[in-house]
């Protein structure tokens, strides 16, 4: 249900087409007529021009700086600091050297039969392929495209019933006076060959596997084919970034098998193995529109339940086609780009972005997405270090704000570059990799490695003042400002709430994971001193959550980022039985935001529905979703920031809020239907998975929960939130199973590899 874009017409803009990828490898595919044009993309395509870039000593500008700040001076204090660690590029009116993620090129095609009746191009979520039809005369043309999540290539058929068809086929890439390229093709395959001036060298090769008719070179580079019922092309891309040579890297993912049925099963059934982990059914919530007409209904107002449900489903896959065989996570594109300069540089933002498109991965049975994450923070680590060292003088790691693949720490905005909160935010990541699972041998291994590292940082960072509480200098809350700052786009100040939060989510989890490993408890004597002398967070006058250590005019009261509600959103730190006041607070303050004009990107709405949803506001949570779809979308559903640039996180924050809206669990426990909109009254969805090492499944009718059944493989107290008077818990052996009550919660066992089903007295 609701698993299939689908279109009567080609795409108009590279932005409308269909996108495919596996992690390593991704593909646009617009459908285009007469001449297809299908964008290649690597992931580790990166120009290289600045991959060795480093930082200058500046730790020695750290006091005067903090003096400025602690004595309320912001305007120097702000300019002083960006002086010292602020970098080049941003509002420095010099370039900075983060490198651009780049397109390889296109793979081209013109059949002499060209479609005329009956088009349709549509991508099937749950298999991951591409077809595009249609009737030229009697003759019937399909084009089908994947990357094949096994054999790792590209492939591109085409065949045609009724008759046979010709045509020619090419690689190309637009001009670019800073990439050399070489051109060539015998009748087995099309090579394009590039290099990057002062960067990395690649190459993509589209080789012809399958043919029944006759094929010959045609110049020096296009092949044309003749008299065929069936056409393959697998395409390869391959860069030295690793150490060999481009074609070496194409050669190394040669097909296994060449029979395309046999390559078209394999490839669906990875898909759906990895795709259909999690099931969402909505009743009565299909649409026979094409997906074109149907955004446009949708735009109009018209009531389409299932519109949401297929933005979850894309946005699931989406992650899957950015990251299941990658080695770097989904940029602020995913993988598909067509421009060579592209906004941002296509780059990885750590002060949201970056972070936002992984919120879906642990719950919703995608994890194995998360290892190109996780595989990119721990490869930063040792550049981390020496950052934290030459530009702050401390132990630990400190990550940028903006970066590439390359693994450097270094600070490329001035303006916007002086904050040290990215390294903690990326922990979070670490923390419910573990939570999710329970995997002890990855929290000794990976997490907690890590989580000493920043912790380190803080360590060291931290400074006393007069009262002997630990204080943030310089601080700064992503990526708003308030007045008294001059011209500087982010202010730098002392101690902001989301710099604490950041600090005090991370020493728990060292504390927790340490004494879950029973070591260090040296070490945890030290966090837990930190915990108790870090700044207090503070509610303004109007019952808002403080952005700053003290209460500011804001420049922009409708700014895009919410960063100081992290402990109501991704974090944890604000429930209303634990902190009911700054629980509170934050929707007070999410409120003001939005009166004011937020929510004004399309990740920014998403965070927004996120938000909502946490909150327990179900309906708000649905309008944001259904805002996010009708104002920041694509007809192919890309997400959109302003004025018209395509970001995935807008995508992918949407999906994490529909799982929001059906189950929340944290360190207190599982809470079923916690948002439930209006617009789905009836429903079930199975194969979440919860922190605690839960999976979880889920029914509901008349807007009330039916039924849940919970699974643990290690087995443990399943622990979840009172919503109904009392309910009826059974095992697997339809056994009646003692619940105990305590502050609003229930709780039960579970025994290792053993379910339990939850219902409700009033629907036992």
């Amino acid at each position: 249900m609701n698993q299939k874009l689908w279109y009567r017409e080609p795409a108009r803009e590279w932005m409308e087409g269909l996108p495919i990828g596996n992690g390593r490898l991704a593909a646009m595919i617009p459908g285009y007529i007469p001449i297809e044009r299908i964008t290649l993309n690597h992931e580790w395509l990166w120009r290289g021009v600045n991959r060795d870039r480093d930082n200058e000593p500046a730790a020695h500008k750290l006091d005067q700086v903090r003096q400025l700040l602690m004595s309320g001076q912001y305007e120097r204090g702000t300019r002083l600091g960006n002086d010292a660690f602020g970098g080049l590029g941003g509002i420095s009116g010099q370039p900075g050297r983060v490198d651009p993620y780049q397109p390889a090129g296109d793979f081209c095609f013109e059949l002499d039969q060209q479609i005329t009746r009956d088009y349709q191009r549509k991508l099937d979520l749950s298999e991951g392929l591409v077809i595009v039809s249609g009737c030229s005369e009697e003759i019937i043309i399909s084009r089908q495209a994947l990357v094949h999540l096994t054999e790792n290539k590209i492939l591109v058929r085409i065949s045609c019933e009724n008759d046979k068809i010709s045509g020619h086929f090419w690689l190309e890439r637009q001009h670019d006076p800073d990439c050399s390229i070489m051109l060539s093709a015998d009748c087995k395959k099309i090579v394009l060959a590039a290099q990057f001036t002062g960067g990395i060298a690649y190459q993509v090769e589209a080789r012809l596997e399958s043919c029944d008719g006759q094929c010959q070179v045609e110049g020096q580079s296009r092949l044309r084919i003749e008299n065929a019922t069936e056409i393959v092309f697998s395409i390869d891309i391959g860069t030295n970034v690793h150490g060999q040579s481009p074609a070496d890297e194409c050669q190394k993912h040669m097909l296994s098998i060449k029979d395309w049925s046999v390559l078209l099963h394999s490839h669906i059934e990875a898909q759906k193995q990895l795709f259909s982990g999690i099931q969402l059914l909505i009743p009565d919530s299909d649409s026979e529109l094409p997906t074109d007409q149907r955004i446009a209904a949708f735009r109009s107002g018209a009531e389409d339940p299932g519109m949401p449900l297929l933005y979850f489903n894309y946005g699931r896959y989406l992650l899957l086609a950015a990251s299941i065989c990658g080695e770097l996570p989904a940029n602020l594109q995913g993988k598909w780009n067509e421009e060579l300069d592209p906004p941002w540089q296509s780059d990885y933002h750590l002060d949201i972005n970056l972070q936002m498109s992984y919120w879906l991965a642990e719950p919703s049975g995608l994890q194995r997405c998360t290892e190109a994450l996780l595989q990119y923070v721990e490869r930063m680590v040792p550049h981390a270090k020496k950052a934290a060292a030459d530009l702050y003088g401390c132990r630990g790691v400190w990550f940028p704000i903006q970066t590439d693949a390359w693994g450097r720490a270094t600070p490329e905005s001035y303006g916007w570059a002086v904050w040290t909160g990215a390294a903690a935010w990326l922990a979070q990541h670490f923390w419910w990799h573990y939570t999710y699972s329970l995997d002890h041998d990855f929290l000794a291994r990976r997490a907690y490695p890590y989580f000493k590292e920043v912790a380190a940082f803080y360590e060291t960072y931290l400074i006393e003042d007069d009262n002997q509480t630990l204080q943030f200098v310089p601080s700064q809350s992503p990526e708003n400002r308030f007045e008294g700052t001059g011209a500087f786009p982010v202010s730098l100040g002392v101690s902001s709430a989301m710099d604490i939060q950041l600090a005090t989510e991370l020493l728990q989890h060292a504390i927790t994971a340490a004494k879950i490993l029973d070591v260090d408890q040296p070490l945890c004597r030290t966090w837990q001193d930190m915990l108790d002398r870090l700044p207090p967070l503070q509610v303004g006058s109007t019952g808002q959550l403080l952005e700053w250590d003290r209460e500011f005019t804001e420049v922009e009261p409708g700014h895009r980022h919410i960063s100081h509600l992290y402990g109501l959103y991704p974090g944890d730190l604000f429930t209303p039985e634990e902190t009911p006041a700054f629980f509170e607070a934050a929707r007070v303050s999410l409120e003001q935001r939005l009166s004011s004009g937020g929510g004004h990107t399309g990740w920014s709405r998403a965070w927004t529905a996120c938000c909502y949803a946490r909150l327990g506001k179900g309906d708000l949570a649905w309008q944001h979703l259904i805002a996010l779809i009708g104002d920041f979308a694509t007809v192919s559903l890309l997400d959109l920031h302003p004025p018209r640039i395509f970001q995935i996180d807008g995508n992918l924050g949407g999906s994490a809020a529909v799982i929001e809206m059906l189950l929340h669990s944290n360190h207190q426990g599982l809470d079923f239907l916690p948002a439930l909109p209006g617009a789905w009254p009836e429903g079930e969805i199975s194969g979440l998975r919860a922190q605690g090492g839960f999976s979880v499944a889920i029914s509901w009718s008349a807007h009330q929960l039916t039924k849940v059944s919970v699974y643990s493989a290690a087995g443990g107290i399943c622990r979840f939130k009172a919503r109904y008077a009392d309910y009826i818990v059974r095992d697997g052996r339809d056994r009646t199973v003692e619940l105990s009550k305590e502050n609003g919660w229930f709780s039960c066992p579970v025994t290792a590899d053993g379910t339990v089903t939850v219902f409700p007295v009033t629907h036992a």
